[in-house]
């Protein structure tokens, strides 16, 4: 096969899973004017940040800064869903003079993005179980999203929340707050027994040297007795003499 149809070839299979280059998305991202690429940018930038501080809490030796790290994490993913939630719905957004492929390409890419998120540790394990397995895992491809990339055009009403999802939300919402506050207070409590144990040992340093003190004060005291006992005993020898 001669050189020149090979370079083809090769220009071909790169063009075909370009769209699959998170990089070369983030770089478009980053001078991109469209708000999908404005928001997948700080979506990328945001999931990198709290997987730092994801990592810091897994390695945090204090338990009660652990848990207020894990604590952050969770809010943080619980805006950051929110935030992929908004790309979704960009991603099937029809752009002049975006493809079809290119629009197919996005929705990947959200799908990448919720599961690099899902997959972020974040001290519940229960829940990091449940939202894989909801998921179908981390890094396994999520088949079960599927992405309307018909060419009807959507109103403004398409996205409304409906009185069962809104009602949900809220019940979603105050039970995170609860969490959090529990949370919060575990956090405050553990505070203040930290606290308190160190309060205690420097009293217990402060009673040390009063303690040896005291010790050498009995043995003192003990030696006189014993002195005493030896001299009375004399004294009623010599008056029964």
């Amino acid at each position: 096969m001669p050189v020149i149809d090979i370079i083809f070839r090769v220009d071909e299979i790169c063009k075909k899973y370009d769209k699959y280059d998170i990089d070369k998305h983030r770089e478009i991202g980053a001078s991109g004017d469209d708000a999908f690429s404005r928001l997948f940018t700080s979506i990328d930038s945001d999931i990198e940040a709290v997987l730092r501080k994801a990592e810091l809490a897994s390695t945090e030796k204090n338990r009660a800064a652990a848990v207020a790290m894990n604590a952050e994490v969770r809010r943080t993913k619980a805006r950051l869903a929110e935030d992929v939630v908004k790309l979704q719905k960009l991603a099937v957004k029809k752009i002049k003079g975006l493809t079809r492929e290119e629009r197919e390409s996005r929705c990947d890419l959200v799908i990448a993005l919720a599961d690099r998120l899902q997959a972020i540790p974040d001290g519940n394990e229960h829940g990091a179980k449940q939202a894989n397995s909801d998921w179908g895992g981390a890094s396994a491809p999520n088949k079960n999203i599927k992405f309307d990339m018909s060419e009807e055009d959507m109103d403004d009403g398409f996205f409304q929340q409906s009185e069962e999802s809104s009602q949900f939300r809220q019940e979603y919402e105050m039970r995170r707050k609860k969490q959090d506050e529990g949370l919060d207070i575990i956090s405050e409590g553990l505070d203040a027994l930290k606290n308190l144990a160190r309060d205690m040992n420097e009293e217990l340093d402060k009673q040390v040297p009063l303690m040896e003190e005291m010790e050498t004060k009995v043995d003192g005291a003990t030696s006189d007795l014993k002195n005493t006992n030896v001299r009375l005993k004399k004294q009623l020898v010599q008056v029964k003499l």
